[in-house]
């Protein structure tokens, strides 16, 4: 038998026993899991050190916490968010009851990425385990370190009949996507989310799809740059642009063009100061591979400021591109670095327009403080969430759900939707006994005139 067949063989028999279902295990899972976070951050750190150079700010500030909260809100809320939910019952039914179950779909398989490679993988299998099910996590292969040490923190906290880590290569997924799952939840790029969907398909599995996009940043003349400027920046730069939901590209109102470049280029030296390759505050990309899809990328349009590259360290800095277009080769795929084109736009109607024609990205960002402005773009644009005057934030409120819609995802998960997403919803309706006969039962003729008046009045 083969290893993975064999371990999710062994988790299946766990789930089989029943112990996962009890809110009481769940909860002293999450907790073991949390003891077991708070006790090797360091070693979490010094992983995405060394994987891509993340600052500890950086590592703690968006991984290490966002992990922190998402086990906390389960920990604190779970009994709430399973408890079944009572929906109205039609009175033609008699005296009955409806009620939906929060039922635990089984086996899951959670696949993770690379450029968040802790808490991407970490809030969704704390979200897993709340629901009550048995996970098999695969960490990204691209952040080796990172990977590593959740390994070890995991084979730590559980038996690997409940939850197991398997750490292997993409020549190895075809074999890991063969499984019989009984839900997928991935976190990547488009182009392997299809793949994964495919394999899901075999088997009719249910999945999460958590994707990305050309998420756009719009910028129209009502703005307060000077409090816009940082946010763009620093939702941009954070983590050297290897963020799903930055800001892919800035659209700008001409009235304002010139002062919010000039203000961008400062900006960028406030952050980073004038040698950003020394700075420490700034991260790396994530290999060669990318590495040189993105210096690809700086062949078109005018650099307004940075643009210095060295392959020997992997290093991108921050650039600003203008006299972009629509139709340039940048446009056409996700950047994922530190390149922010900008195309100057005079007319909102044809941003709109031209948002509305392009795949639904994962984030939007819009910079106003025109409140019409702000219901349009909401009312018009589809997108996955996002923010108004702020970046990444939404992102971040383990209150409200995350994902994308289209190309850029296909359900959403974080706090009580991680409940939703990682179990299936069972209805049931309760009939009280009567010695009443059914309404629905024959013979009808009697019955008509009752059925009638409940609906027609």
């Amino acid at each position: 038998m083969k290893p993975f067949k064999q371990l999710l063989e062994k988790q299946k028999m766990f789930f089989a026993t029943g112990r996962t279902r009890a809110i009481e295990f769940r909860t002293a899972q999450l907790k073991r899991l949390r003891a077991s976070i708070l006790l090797n951050y360091p070693k979490v750190e010094e992983a995405l050190y060394s994987d891509m150079r993340k600052h500890v700010f950086e590592a703690f500030g968006t991984e290490i916490t966002g992990a922190l909260d998402e086990v906390n809100a389960a920990i604190e809320h779970l009994a709430a968010w399973t408890q079944p939910v009572d929906v109205p019952t039609p009175p033609a039914f008699g005296q009955a009851q409806s009620r939906i179950y929060f039922e635990p779909y089984g086996n899951v398989l959670l696949i993770g990425t690379w450029n968040y490679p802790f808490v991407l993988c970490l809030k969704p299998l704390i979200g897993a385990l709340a629901a009550g099910n048995c996970c098999i996590l695969k960490p990204s292969e691209l952040a080796p370190a990172t990977s590593q040490v959740i390994a070890g923190l995991i084979r730590d906290c559980f038996d690997e009949a409940y939850c197991a880590v398997v750490e292997c290569g993409a020549d190895e997924m075809p074999d890991l996507l063969a499984e019989r799952f009984d839900m997928i939840h991935y976190t990547g790029s488009t182009r392997v989310g299809r793949i994964v969907a495919q394999a899901a398909a075999a088997h009719l599995t249910p999945v999460v799809l958590e994707m990305g996009g050309k998420s756009p940043c719009i910028v129209d003349q009502t703005a307060d740059l000077a409090l816009s400027v940082p946010s763009i920046c620093w939702g941009k730069f954070l983590n050297a642009g290897q963020t799903c939901v930055a800001p892919d590209y800035l659209l700008v109102h001409r009235s304002i063009r010139e002062p919010l470049l000039e203000l961008l280029r400062k900006q960028i030296r406030l952050f980073y100061g004038d040698d950003i390759q020394s700075c420490g505050d700034f991260g790396r990309i994530v290999n060669e591979a990318h590495f040189d899809r993105l210096e690809a990328l700086l062949t078109e349009g005018t650099i307004v400021c940075g643009g210095h590259t060295d392959k020997s360290d992997l290093y991108i800095e921050p650039v600003i591109l203008d006299d972009i277009r629509w139709e340039s080769k940048i446009m056409q795929e996700e950047i994922f670095g530190p390149i922010l084109p900008v195309i100057t736009y005079d007319d909102l109607s044809e941003v709109i327009r031209r948002l509305a024609g392009r795949e639904k990205p994962l984030a939007l960002y819009l910079y106003s403080t025109d409140g019409a402005v702000q219901q349009r773009i909401i009312r018009d644009v589809p997108f996955g969430g996002g923010c108004i005057n702020a970046t990444i934030l939404h992102m971040l409120n383990a209150a409200m759900p995350f994902g994308g819609v289209g190309n850029s995802g296909l359900g959403r998960y974080h706090g009580r939707w991680s409940i939703e997403a990682f179990s299936h919803r069972k209805s049931i309706l309760s009939q009280t006994p009567t010695a009443t006969p059914s309404l629905f039962h024959p013979p009808y003729d009697d019955h008509v005139q009752i059925l009638k008046q409940m609906y027609l009045g």
